[in-house]
């Protein structure tokens, strides 16, 4: 186990509300297909909001619209809104709230949330880097997850289950 850095960032300096920039957002996939092709593919940004407190408390949203999949594979994309997976007809939104975080070094913050992705509600906590620009910040995170978690099993052709999963979420003071 290693040891907290001794120069955490200072929460305070990030105090306030702050309301996604969808246009200035990118989240992006990857996975592998048919045993080893590599499958990239992204999702656009919808909304989002975050609170940091004067405590130091760290809460909010980031929303994707799941319909947004793409892969730059048409019949791919296709069967990805279908129910084998993200049934965007259901389940419109994939959602990854945040519950809490920690700062871990300079500009790096650990942050708890829930991910909702086909309905299904899992706990994802993120490493994740904050880089402020006046009143902007943008958070990037890599996430590693198992898409089984969600329910999201099948695997036509050896399709694989671990997903990376590269945000950069830019919000803005409000």
């Amino acid at each position: 186990m290693t040891s907290p850095d001794p120069n955490p960032p200072d929460l305070s300096d990030f105090t306030g509300t702050w309301k996604l920039d969808p246009a200035a957002t990118s989240v992006e996939f990857h996975t592998k297909a048919v045993w080893v092709l590599p499958v990239k593919g992204t999702f656009q940004a919808k909304e989002g909001e975050g609170t940091v407190t004067h405590d130091g408390d760290i809460t909010g949203t980031l929303v994707l619209d799941a319909a947004s999949v793409d892969t730059k594979i048409k019949k791919r994309d296709t069967h990805l809104r279908t129910a084998d997976f993200f049934d965007v007809e259901t389940f419109p939104t994939i959602t990854y709230e945040v519950t809490g975080g920690r700062p871990t070094g300079p500009g790096a913050v650990e942050l708890d949330g829930t991910l909702t992705v086909h309905g299904t509600p899992a706990p994802l906590t993120v490493a994740a880097t904050v880089a402020a620009d006046g009143d902007s910040v943008t958070i990037s995170a890599t996430a590693e997850v198992d898409r089984s978690a969600w329910g999201l099993t099948l695997t036509p052709m050896g399709a694989g289950l671990h997903n990376r999963i590269l945000i950069d979420a830019r919000y803005t003071r409000v």
